[in-house]
């Protein structure tokens, strides 16, 4: 499905200001994984979506989905094989339409044919139908604009619009962090409910230890741009947070100093 081998981004090379993002990284991603992806500030997680969208290409090394090379694609090249839902709930949407015309927006990027812009009868049931699954009454206001809904139903909206349309990988960047508890953990629960029962393929950034070992089958730990650990379902199932932190003093011969990511 997803297949990234060597590589390798530098911001500002041969400067003083010279930095490594992303350093050999091979990662490859079966069709149905949900790999959860957790580091410090400045670990890589973040470039590394981006290389995958297309925001940013690798300095060295090839990014592939189902077998087609995709490193020199543009963004919006990659929009209907990408889905993308990221941490500021006010972006992926746009404001000042209405939730019907953002769905269908996102329906068009993706590459379906004759839709552009306009929300017919029957597109207008298919929307209603995809939004009854997010069970928060979204369905009942699909002429309301998005720029009214709370940061928990505008960021359950872009989750939607990054998935409806089977994306061959989702991205999902720290897309719980802006929201309040008790709206992260609603859109926490919609993100497991729609992965699972659409299958999707699945790389989600979060600075939640304890959401990483819970969400997924698949853990992968980053450390200035490097990937440092790649823990399997099996592994995962009797994984800690102790344990986790263990197993990055083990392999860094010190501790992990994040607070944010540990306490989430």
């Amino acid at each position: 499905m997803l297949h990234i081998d060597d590589v390798t981004k530098i911001f500002n090379p041969a400067t003083p200001d010279e930095k490594v993002a992303l350093s050999d990284i091979h990662l490859h991603l079966n069709p149905g994984d949900f790999v959860t992806v957790i580091g410090s500030n400045g670990a890589g997680k973040s470039t590394l979506m981006n290389i995958i969208s297309g925001v940013m290409q690798p300095d060295y090394g090839v990014v592939r989905i189902e077998g087609a090379d995709i490193t020199s694609l543009p963004e919006h090249r990659r929009s209907r094989w990408v889905g993308r839902v990221f941490q500021d709930p006010m972006a992926g949407t746009a404001p000042s339409m209405t939730i019907q015309e953002n769905l269908a927006m996102a329906y068009s990027r993706a590459g379906k044919r004759g839709l552009g812009l306009g929300v017919t009868k029957q597109r207008k049931l298919a929307f209603k139908e995809h939004l009854e699954r997010l069970g928060i009454g979204l369905e009942n206001r699909l002429t309301a604009k998005v720029g009214l809904l709370s940061g928990g139903e505008r960021q359950a909206l872009s989750l939607l619009m990054a998935t409806f349309t089977q994306p061959n990988i989702l991205l999902l960047d720290e897309h719980t962090a802006a929201l309040d508890p008790a709206r992260a953990e609603l859109i926490t629960r919609l993100t497991h409910q729609i992965v699972s029962e659409s299958r999707l393929t699945t790389l989600m950034v979060t600075h939640n230890m304890e959401q990483a070992i819970r969400l997924g089958n698949r853990l992968i730990m980053m450390d200035k741009g490097r990937i440092i650990l790649d823990i399997p379902a099996e592994s995962k199932q009797d994984l800690t947070v102790e344990k986790l932190l263990r197993e990055f003093e083990n392999i860094r011969g010190e501790k992990f100093v994040d607070d944010r990511v540990v306490l989430g």
